[in-house]
């Protein structure tokens, strides 16, 4: 008796089945030889103090793979999300590999300020890569001179209005050789007080990431040049192998753009979440109607109001500069205050159109990769 057709559909399901089960093994096997391929990449990176992100040759990459979907038939978009994915992976492998590497390992690191998290965090970093790390705390200063003994780099990781003081303390103890840095989020006067008090060289660190990253993988630092730059590039060249962006700036630079991008944006985030507390805004059910885009900004509010509120009090308000900016900031928003009350339509279509063009071909990109993260949060959620 001739199978029914419907056992014919089964037995060629059965057969696709197990083409796709032998194709995604190939493909594992594929990427576990890729894997290989990256030790060996790692191993020479490491011989010769290479860094770990090279951003030509990854957009060169993504590029050709674009390429190659399209001539296959594939989605170039899917693509380039798995590519991504796959070379993300790649950089975090090589970034952990490179945090075991020390270009001087052996030498000498002092962390004042050490046991809270951001020192911790950096301790980890150069004691994996063969430094010797010192901690030091509030109450290690009455044996200071011996904890600066042939110290190589002295990193200040103390609160802003403890930092200036710090380094006052700090300095007079230190070799002459060693490269004196702070990590704090304003860099003037750190630095001017760096340079008034040490003789040896100087330069201004920023990580702009917190001490629970898991990856140094394209995580920003920028870095403001104090004194002798040329005896501070070890420290750069450090971080750059460990896979960090090395972002060069003047302090004068860094404290006008961070006064943006810290204390305005962190403070208009705090505005809202006040607004929809003082409102008393039912969040959980807002969010049940919720756009994605409204769930992903709501979910940067509520991130902020989740974390230390000493921490973000003293990044907002940590210099005059930065309170100025914020009272311009808030009369820029009673300005708007006309408009509303008369709901003038017209004089709001105006501004958004002048404001639009002042962001220029911004807007494009931030509606793609805004859609990549909306796409991601839907996915997720």
């Amino acid at each position: 008796m001739a199978d029914s057709p419907d056992k014919d559909h089964e037995k060629q399901l059965s057969q696709l089945r197990q083409n796709i089960d032998q194709t995604d093994e190939k493909i594992i096997s594929l990427l576990a030889r890729r894997q290989k391929q990256v030790e060996q990449i790692v191993e020479i990176k490491k011989k010769h103090h290479l860094p770990v992100y090279h951003p030509a040759r990854e957009e060169d990459l993504i590029s050709g793979r674009r390429d190659r979907a399209r001539k296959a038939g594939l989605d170039p978009d899917f693509v380039e999300e798995m590519f991504r994915s796959v070379l993300r992976r790649s950089r975090k492998e090589q970034s952990g590999q490179m945090r075991k590497k020390g270009l001087y390992p052996g030498a000498v690191v002092l962390i004042v300020g050490g046991y809270g998290e951001m020192g911790r965090y950096f301790e980890a970093c150069f004691s994996a890569a063969g430094y010797q790390v010192r901690l030091m705390g509030r109450q290690d200063w009455d044996r200071v001179g011996q904890l600066c003994r042939d110290v190589a780099l002295a990193v200040v990781s103390v609160p802003i209005e403890k930092t200036v003081d710090t380094i006052n303390a700090l300095a007079p103890h230190l070799p002459s050789k060693a490269v004196l840095t702070d990590l704090t989020s304003v860099k003037q006067t750190p630095t001017r007080a760096m340079t008034a008090v040490h003789k040896g060289p100087v330069m201004g660190l920023h990580p702009l990431f917190g001490p629970t990253t898991s990856s140094l993988d394209k995580q920003i630092i920028v870095a403001c040049p104090g004194r002798d730059p040329d005896a501070c590039q070890w420290v750069i060249d450090q971080f750059t192998a460990w896979g960090t962006v090395i972002v060069q700036s003047s302090p004068e630079e860094h404290d006008e753009i961070m006064a943006v991008v810290q204390s305005l944006r962190h403070f208009a985030t705090f505005a809202f979440g006040q607004f929809m507390a003082r409102k008393q805004v039912p969040v959980a059910r807002t969010l049940e109607f919720s756009s994605p885009i409204y769930r992903l900004e709501l979910g940067m509010v509520g991130r902020l109001f989740a974390q230390d509120a000493a921490m973000y009090a003293e990044i907002i308000f940590a210099s005059p500069q930065r309170r100025e900016l914020l009272k311009a900031y808030i009369q820029n928003i009673n300005d708007n205050l006309e408009m509303v009350e008369k709901g003038d339509k017209q004089r709001f279509i105006q501004e958004f159109n002048q404001i639009a063009e002042w962001f220029g071909p911004f807007g494009e990109q931030a509606i793609r990769e805004s859609s990549y993260l909306i796409d991601k949060l839907i996915e997720r959620f």
